[in-house]
């Protein structure tokens, strides 16, 4: 036995006195909750989202939804007042049917939502927001430590500067639709219920293009290549975004350009490694510096600056440079550099330097070597555990 449905209101989750608005919202929120390429494999958000849709449906219909005020699920079951005797099967809803519902309520194309989710949907008259566009962009690793400028090109497409955006060709206009009347609507009768349907033909608006466009066929924009100026500030890091208003897809006769968003991609650096706001740095410096300690110049993103290093140092040691890493482009603080210094064993010596080198090994013993020392200790260790196990 099937389950019994939930009332619409309660699976959108607003009240009965909620606008259109809410309902649309309320929908949104759910849908981008539970869609399928959310949850791939999830029969339980493939049932919520089909529920949600099938919910949003009535409930964004004046018409649906006064009858389901006034007779409950009965309305919309087998044989009910809204369905006669075909319709939903018991509002049953399939999947796809769903997703187009989904794609239609917020505009979108084909493939999966995510790819186009802020194109916006046709609107009366043919009239449609363009669609937003992502463009990745790869820069140097000093261009988004100190920001640049950058242009790039895009093939996209724009008002049609013959038509000035209306689709139509300059000198003619619009006349009544022939396949609604007019009207922009076609008006079916199910017994004393009227069910209203846009036209396809004029998109609601009653009226066509009398001559279209010839430079864009009626479309109001045409294909072309558009040079854009970026400014990249300081600081961005791979995955930033930079938001272009108006810079997307141009609108479907005379509609409101879309957005553009450069998705930044920085590349590897050959000697600084960034983490958020920080800088790492493997520098080598010379066997007698480590033991004695000294100072040894650095390079930063500013320049060489000194860095003090105690006498023992060893290999793998980090070393941190207050205020000498990136500029913070949140309005946090500035980032450190944080220097891994290694000891680096000259590769060449010349007879007097092996000599002095020699005499230094021999006025040297354990004690000269902790981590040596430590290391013969543990060996020690383990070879006694070995003898202790053959007795």
């Amino acid at each position: 036995m099937a389950a019994a449905k939930r009332d619409f209101y309660e699976v959108l989750g607003v009240e009965r006195a909620a606008s259109v608005d809410d309902i649309k919202k309320a929908y949104r929120k759910l849908a981008l909750q539970y869609h399928p390429d959310r949850n791939p494999g999830n029969v339980e958000a493939e049932e919520r989202f089909k529920e949600a849709t099938e919910a949003y449906e009535i409930l964004s219909d004046p018409e649906k939804r006064q009858l389901f005020d006034q007779y409950g699920m009965a309305a919309f079951a087998p044989g009910g007042a809204a369905r006669g005797g075909g319709g939903f099967g018991g509002m049953g809803i399939d999947l796809e049917e769903a997703l187009r519902t989904f794609m239609g309520t917020f505009g979108g194309g084909g493939g999966s939502i995510f790819d186009n989710f802020f194109g916006g949907g046709q609107e009366e008259g043919g009239v449609a927001r363009g669609a937003d566009l992502r463009f990745d962009l790869e820069i140097e690793f000093e261009e988004a430590v100190f920001g640049s400028q950058r242009e790039i090109e895009l093939n996209i497409h724009e008002e049609c500067g013959t038509c000035k955006g209306s689709g139509a060709e300059p000198g003619s206009g619009t006349e009544k639709c022939r396949r609604c009347g007019g009207r922009g609507v076609f008006i079916t009768s199910a017994g004393f219920f009227q069910m209203r349907q846009t036209c396809p033909a004029c998109g609601g608006a009653g009226e066509v293009i009398a001559k279209p466009c010839r430079a864009c066929r009626g479309e109001g924009r045409v294909r072309a290549r558009r040079k854009i100026q970026l400014n990249i500030p300081a600081g961005v890091e791979t995955g930033s975004r930079l938001r272009l208003a108006g810079k997307g897809e141009g609108g479907l006769r005379g509609g409101p350009s879309g957005d553009l968003f450069i998705v930044l991609h920085v590349k590897a650096h050959a000697l600084f490694q960034r983490r958020d706001e920080d800088i790492l740095i493997e520098w080598p410096i010379p066997l007698h510096v480590a033991a004695l300690g000294g100072e040894v110049e650095v390079p930063t993103l500013y320049g060489y600056t000194p860095l003090k290093i105690p006498a023992g140092t060893a290999s793998g040691t980090v070393i941190r440079l207050r205020g000498k890493g990136v500029s913070g482009i949140r309005g946090l603080r500035d980032g450190d550099q944080h220097v891994r210094v290694s000891v680096e064993v000259p590769a060449k010596l010349s007879g007097k330097q092996k000599d002095l080198l020699n005499e230094f090994g021999a006025a040297c013993d354990d004690s000269n070597y902790p981590q040596l020392r430590q290391q013969r200790d543990r060996f020690a260790e383990f070879q006694e555990h070995r003898r202790a196990m053959k007795k």
